[in-house]
């Protein structure tokens, strides 16, 4: 079955017991019975080893930059193909597939994207998804991962470089990750997290220019590897600090995720985020189809040959009438 299934409420889908899909609802809607807790916040304890790191990573990231005249052509186009496969191993994988269930997979098409997303090196799937159905469920709390009421910087990447809030703790351990627990190709990332990540993110975009086309190891190095990984991680984290703070809302004006033209140039179609966080269920994660989100055309093609199914959509009803209900008013096509 590869149609669309067009949602007209919020009710959480069905139980299924099929291997690699849910056995239970997805718990992604925004709590809104969470207080956080009175007084100061906890003190931020700084992560040393993660500062060190990313700034290493970006060190080296401007250095591939200067490297890219230098580079052979392959390698460039190489460059670009490795962006785009770790982007739809976060996009169609990580988020749209398995954090929020919007779309069902086969195994062919959950391994290709958890290669991808191994190539990304976001944390393995299970722990993404775990901070992304809390940052939906408790979105711009203390609860919430990368709160963006805490600043850009704390929203883009502050939040990796400090501990975890507690209630962002004890708030993940509490959901239901049964869904992904009783998915084969997550858990096996899961259990092979390091060695998939080292090698897919930094072991593979290296060698296969040098193999393939003589390319010098300090390009292919610095500009696959180094290059393409800090830009990609800089693509996601705009969704979680521009795309919350510049934009407009037409679907809720009562949160503050926004539609974002650049971010979803850069993101692969993840920059509709107030119209996402309106409605999370939704595959495509904005109502103008293919307009400046490959992953939804990704995923399109999938589903017309045979590896994916069940899409998720809003029925153009239900959008209009949140629009009217509780959007800005404004033209988001602007």
């Amino acid at each position: 079955m590869t149609e669309t299934q067009t949602i007209n409420h919020h009710a959480p889908p069905p139980k299924q017991h099929q291997n690699g899909h849910p056995t239970a609802p997805v718990d992604d809607v925004f709590d809104a019975t969470y207080k956080e807790k009175e007084g100061r916040r906890p003190r931020m304890q700084l992560v040393w080893r993660n500062i060190v790191l990313m700034a290493l990573l970006h060190i080296g990231a401007l250095y591939g930059f200067t490297l890219i005249p230098y580079a052979k052509t392959w390698t460039l186009v190489w460059t670009a193909l490795c962006y785009v496969f770790s982007g739809l191993g976060v996009t169609a994988g990580a988020h749209r597939l398995w954090s929020h269930r919007s779309y069902k997979a086969s195994f062919p098409l959950r391994v290709f994207l958890a290669l991808g997303n191994s190539m990304a090196f976001q944390n393995d799937i299970y722990e993404w998804a775990r901070d992304h159905r809390v940052h939906h469920k408790y979105s711009e709390t203390d609860a919430d991962p990368h709160n963006a009421t805490r600043g850009f910087f704390f929203s883009h990447v502050g939040w990796l470089l400090v501990r975890k809030h507690p209630d962002v703790k004890e708030k993940g351990q509490k959901l239901d990750m049964s869904d992904l627990e009783e998915d084969q190709v997550v858990m096996f990332q899961r259990r092979h997290s390091l060695l998939s990540l080292v090698v897919m993110c930094f072991v593979l975009p290296t060698l296969v220019p040098w193999w393939g086309w003589g390319e010098s190891l300090e390009v292919a190095y610095f500009l696959p590897g180094l290059f393409r990984y800090a830009l990609q991680l800089n693509a996601t984290w705009l969704v979680n600090s521009a795309a919350h703070m510049w934009g407009n809302r037409p679907y809720d004006v009562t949160i503050n995720p926004r539609e974002n033209h650049m971010v979803a140039f850069s993101a692969m179609g993840e920059g509709f985020h107030n119209y996402h966080h309106t409605f999370p269920f939704d595959y495509g994660t904005s109502e103008f189809g293919w307009r400046l989100n490959p992953t939804t055309a990704f995923i399109d093609l999938m589903c017309f040959l045979g590896f994916a199914s069940d899409r998720k959509k809003v029925s153009k009803e239900m959008i209009l009438a949140r629009k009217q209900r509780t959007g800005s008013g404004s033209n988001n096509s602007d």
